[in-house]
Order: structure tokens, then sequence, then C-alpha cells
């Protein structure tokens, strides 16, 4: 028991020491933070909308290294006719590619005085299908 009273019992001369931390001044300093944190968010937040909305806005030129030199000649030998026939390389490949899908699926003679000709590439698969390819006869690998 006696213990017990010495635990419980109230020293008036002993207390908590105050001059250590000042515990008003780091709540108000965590506060302060809080707020800065807030207020910089706010404010990049602003600025990647208005960044956002100026990058849409924006167009990007087909070829972005040839914005200054619009049309110049490039130095010889040309592979592309010179103006006004000006083509872009985009348009080539479209019409090579609408001829080579014109050759695959049309008929046309390939060579007329030797009699050769072509198919469309459907029909040929279907007939090396019906037909078969050709075996090698004789010998079996091992």
């Amino acid at each position: 028991m006696a213990e017990h009273r010495l635990a419980t019992a109230e020293n008036p001369g002993v207390h908590h020491e105050t001059s250590d931390a000042n515990i008003r001044g780091v709540l108000a300093f965590g506060v302060g933070l809080i707020i800065v944190a807030i207020f910089i968010h706010f404010g990049v937040w602003v600025l990647f909308r208005i960044f956002a909305d100026e990058h849409a806005q924006r167009t990007t030129p087909e070829y972005p290294l040839a914005t200054t030199e619009e049309r110049r000649l490039p130095p010889e030998p040309r592979l592309q006719p010179e103006p006004p026939e000006w083509r872009t390389p985009r348009e080539d490949l479209r019409d090579f590619r609408r001829q080579e899908d014109e050759i695959l699926n049309t008929y046309g003679w390939v060579d007329k005085n030797a009699g050769i000709v072509r198919i469309p590439i459907g029909e040929a698969m279907k007939l090396t299908v019906q037909r078969g390819l050709p075996a090698r006869g004789g010998e079996s690998r091992k």
C-alpha cells in the first residue's frame, strides 16, 4: 500500500518541462505547411490545365523539320517529279499500293507472245489447293 500512495500522491514541486518544445508553435507550423501545400497543389493544377489547353490548340505540322523550307528542291538525283507535279511520298506510296493491288486482283497478260498470263491471287490459291503442290520425286529425306 505504501507504493500505491507514492504513485498517487501529489507532488506540487514536480511538473513537465515547458521550455524544450512549444506545442502551440509546432502545431501552428504543421497547419501552415498543410495550407501552403494546398496552395501549391492548386497552383500546379492550374498550370497543368493551362499548358494542356495550349498543347491541344497547337497543331503539329506533318513534317516538323520542313516547316521553314516549304517546297525546296532536294539535291540531285531527284526521285520525284519537279514542280508543278509536286507529289508527297504518301501520295506515291498510295498510288504504288493501288497499282500492286490491281495487279494482284485482276487478270492480265504478263507476256502475250509467250502466252503467259496472270490471274488474281485468290484464284491462284484456290487452284493450288485443288491441284496440290508438286512433289519431288525419288529420294526421301532422312
